[in-house]
């Protein structure tokens, strides 16, 4: 039988290294959630060569006497952990700094050159130790303020094999720089300064606020294209900014989570994002976000993985929930604004304007007589049948509404009211027979006239209980049987439940397979097989059937789409103030069903510039 030894230190160190530090962006996020857990105000980081030949951190927390910084390097030491936690079984749940592990500066100095210089507050000099791959090679008194400073140099050059393995410049740079921005986020009260090479690349300012912050590093436009949340259930609360649905990218780079003031890439926060913003984006789409949760450091599990960047929640479905709502309901406070972000040469002089406070009362008005009839004249109730004839009935409302062609819009008739009433003005007429002009107290506004009534008719479809209709489920004539492997039938099992109430009934059938009973119906058509593997992938990724109920709000947008005006058609002024005046009155009016803009304004003072006027 052959021996079980044990192995050397700095080889432990070197094998979990491997999971701390696969990167120099990993090790700079150490030595930089070591700054703040140090009590830092400001942290000023340089980089040469992106972090491949030099990181170093230097911060005015509170320092390390000698003691300390020998124990630093030692594995499984650490000061996170309050002596009178040490020995508890719960001790790790109730951790409050970003490190505690006690693994990442040993890691780190077992894979690069690392010097190490402290000095506390109250000692007159500082010290410095050396290590070089695991070997102490110098100590001493070094010179420097009352801090810490830390320096990485020539990672990895005795581990060719994962050098080798090591990106770009300009790549781990990038890596870096993220890092940095997610941590400056998450402490809007302490200065960061990065330095790459000889250039300034990034320098926030302590205590500022948080907006101000995640504006100055996300994007500046954000600010101003986005809505504040500040909201709590039980012990948790959401905080942060949250862009327009208008306000997006094509990627989801631009999306910043945080959990107790931890930056964190974790799929349940993921797709509960996902899913607040369903029905307002295309899938191509991504909203651009900070999102700040706090709650018990009991209900949520940090140590996860050695990188601490995945958690785990005791309630998640009830931290999803809250997301999904809290986002919601927040951007429901900012649904009639219209974010400005097409080219930026076309809408250099056009802004967003929230809707004033007028439409409040608007929403207690009867619906405009010019548009009862899109909503009014068609029952739709659950009944299947109904619902396969949806489509067709509401595309006959061109018909019955629209049946006489007005030809090229008239100049709109003198209006008894003043514009002052109505936030989006009163129409003036009508370009390309697709665009609204209206004059509001404060400007232009052009309106989309398919965008905008695609909203309206999709959020008139929901109130009237079209989507629990298109969700109601068809029965198989035979129940079909799709084999699977045992993962994905265990992840199915467990969301059978959700799945039943959206359409889908599924039961166990066997170690490797799922029965199907009945399908949503209008689904009715799509392949049991494939539908099952796309929601088991689903709920692998994001944990949460996402996918069955954005295929059944697809339903629904397509049926708001065919039943809306069409691009080109002519309409009455009456038809187009009636459409306006519905637009105050609709929750997310501002953008259509795929996050594009329904409006934008130009102001009278911009119109006056135009002219040469102002």
């Amino acid at each position: 039988m052959p021996e079980i030894r044990r192995l050397p230190e700095e080889l432990v160190n070197r094998i979990a290294a491997g999971e701390v530090v696969e990167r120099p962006a990993a090790a700079l996020k150490e030595l930089v959630e070591n700054a703040i857990d140090a009590g830092a105000s400001r942290i000023v980081i340089k980089l040469v060569d992106g972090g491949l030949t030099r990181i170093e951190v230097t911060d005015d927390g509170c320092g390390m006497d000698p003691l300390a910084m020998q124990l630093a390097l030692e594995r499984h030491a650490t000061s996170k952990l309050p002596e009178e936690l040490i020995g508890e079984a719960q001790a790790i749940e109730r951790v409050a700094t970003l490190g505690f592990r006690g693994e990442a500066l040993p890691s780190i100095a077992s894979v690069s050159r690392f010097t190490l210089e402290s000095r506390p507050h109250d000692a007159g000099e500082g010290r410095r130790r050396v290590v070089d791959h695991g070997v102490l090679v110098d100590e001493g008194p070094a010179a420097l303020p009352p801090g810490t400073r830390a320096r990485i140099e020539q990672v990895f050059a005795k581990v060719p094999a994962r050098r080798k393995f090591l990106r770009t410049e300009r790549s781990e740079y990038a890596a870096c720089l993220d890092i940095v921005r997610r941590l400056a986020m998450a402490r809007p009260d302490i200065g960061f300064t990065l330095d790459h090479g000889e250039r300034r690349t990034l320098a926030v300012q302590p205590d500022e606020s948080l907006p101000d912050r995640v504006a100055q590093i996300v994007a500046r436009e954000l600010k101003d294209n986005g809505v504040l949340l500040d909201l709590q259930r039980g012990e948790m609360t959401l905080t942060g900014i949250a862009g327009l649905p208008t306000y997006n990218r094509g990627v989801a780079d631009h999306q910043y989570l945080f959990v107790n003031g931890r930056p964190v890439k974790d799929r349940l926060l993921v797709g509960a994002v996902r899913g607040a913003y369903a029905d307002m984006l295309a899938r191509d789409r991504h909203a651009v976000l900070a999102l700040f949760l706090e709650l018990p450091a009991e209900d949520v599990d940090v140590n996860v993985h050695p990188a601490k960047t995945e958690v785990r929640f005791r309630d998640a479905a009830g931290v999803r929930g809250f997301i999904v709502s809290g986002l919601r309901h927040a951007l429901s406070t900012g649904d009639r604004r219209s974010a400005q972000t097409p080219d930026a040469g076309a809408m250099t002089r056009w802004q967003q304007e929230p809707l004033a406070s007028g439409s409040e009362a608007l929403g207690r008005q009867e619906v405009a007589p010019a548009l009862r009839s899109i909503f009014e004249a068609r029952e739709w109730s659950a009944a299947s049948a109904q619902v396969r004839e949806a489509s067709r009935e509401w595309r006959s409302y061109e018909a019955e509404v629209l049946a006489a062609p007005q030809g090229r819009a008239v100049e709109a008739e003198p209006v008894a009211v003043e514009t002052e009433d109505f936030p989006l003005g009163i129409a003036r007429g009508q370009i390309a027979n697709t665009y609204i002009v209206a004059e509001a107290s404060d400007g232009l506004v052009l309106v989309d006239q398919h965008a905008a009534h695609e909203r309206l008719v999709l959020e008139r479809l929901k109130a009237a209980g079209a989507g629990d209709a298109v969700a109601r489920s068809q029965a198989l004539l035979l129940p079909e049987v799709v084999e699977l492997d045992e993962p994905a039938c265990d992840l199915l099992e467990g969301a059978a439940e959700r799945l039943d109430s959206l359409g889908l009934a599924i039961e166990r059938f066997g170690p490797g397979a799922m029965l199907v009973r009945s399908l949503p119906h209008a689904l009715a058509g799509s392949d049991p097989h494939k539908l099952l593997q796309d929601i088991a992938d689903d709920l692998a990724q994001h944990g949460e059937a996402l996918l069955l109920g954005e295929k059944l709000d697809l339903v629904l947008a397509t049926m708001a789409c065919h039943g809306s005006v069409r691009a080109g058609r002519p309409l009455r002024v009456d038809e187009m103030n009636a459409l306006l005046r519905e637009m105050e009155r609709t929750p997310r009016s501002g953008q259509c069903n795929h996050g594009r803009p329904t409006w934008v304004k130009l102001s009278m003072e911009d119109v006056e510039k135009l002219f040469g006027r102002h």
